[in-house]
């Protein structure tokens, strides 16, 4: 049994989430970190009792939940609290999604997507990765995207967007690029032309699958996602 792993990201508003809706459709294996990276810290789990215990009931919303945005701008404030949660979070996400990788290793996918945000913010996580696709649109397409779905002005999207890693950069860092810029039927010819030819690759990462090489290279991950957890 075979398989190796495709780094999927985007940008804000690029359209990242109709690609992996195809992707879904076409019985890809997915693996969203964001996702994780939320459901470890649900009410009653281990990550979620320890942060009660070290950050106290003010950090929580009436419902019991994590107050995302007053954690965050705690352990922001406070390095010494960031380590803190970083410690708590990681092994939990860590563990999820070495779970996930490992069920689809054993069901015999031929490739696992990892949805990762953050991908190309790091050099440690695209080592792992076989493929990586970015989802891409212009920057005049996202712009008008975002200020229409979130109900921005364009100098709020514009500083949103500011915040990123620019898509153009991105660009230069991927090896497969799926240009949302069009309509959903341009994009999703995009992505069944990308299926296929990674259903048809002899390229296989048996050896980057190893347990140990994917426990050391996960911290870089594990950091960004918790920062994109609390943003």
């Amino acid at each position: 049994s075979t398989m190796f792993l495709v780094g999927l990201s985007g940008g804000i508003a690029s359209g990242k989430s109709t690609v992996v809706a195809v992707l879904r459709e076409l019985g890809c294996a997915v693996i969203d970190a964001d996702v994780i990276a939320r459901e470890v810290v649900q009410p009653h789990l281990k990550a979620y009792q320890q942060i009660v215990h070290y950050f106290g009931t003010d950090v929580l919303l009436e419902s019991g939940e994590i107050n995302r945005e007053a954690l965050g701008s705690i352990v922001f404030s406070q390095p010494e609290k960031r380590q803190l949660l970083n410690a708590i979070t990681h092994p939990e996400i860590q563990k999820e999604m070495l779970k996930q990788v490992l069920k689809y290793f054993v069901l015999g996918y031929r490739y696992v997507i990892l949805d990762i945000p953050l991908l190309f913010e790091t050099n440690r996580l695209t080592k792992f990765m076989k493929h990586t696709v970015l989802v891409y649109c212009d920057p005049q397409t996202q712009l008008s995207r975002l200020m229409k779905r979130n109900g921005l002005c364009q100098a709020e999207a514009e500083a949103r967007i500011a915040s990123q890693l620019p898509l153009d950069e991105k660009r230069k860092l991927a090896s497969h690029i799926i240009d949302n810029s069009g309509d959903r039927e341009s994009t999703r010819r995009q992505v069944l032309r990308l299926h296929a030819r990674l259903e048809d690759s002899l390229d296989f990462l048996w050896a980057r699958l190893a347990l140990g090489a994917a426990v050391a290279g996960l911290g870089g991950l594990l950091y960004l996602l918790l920062q994109h957890f609390i943003s």
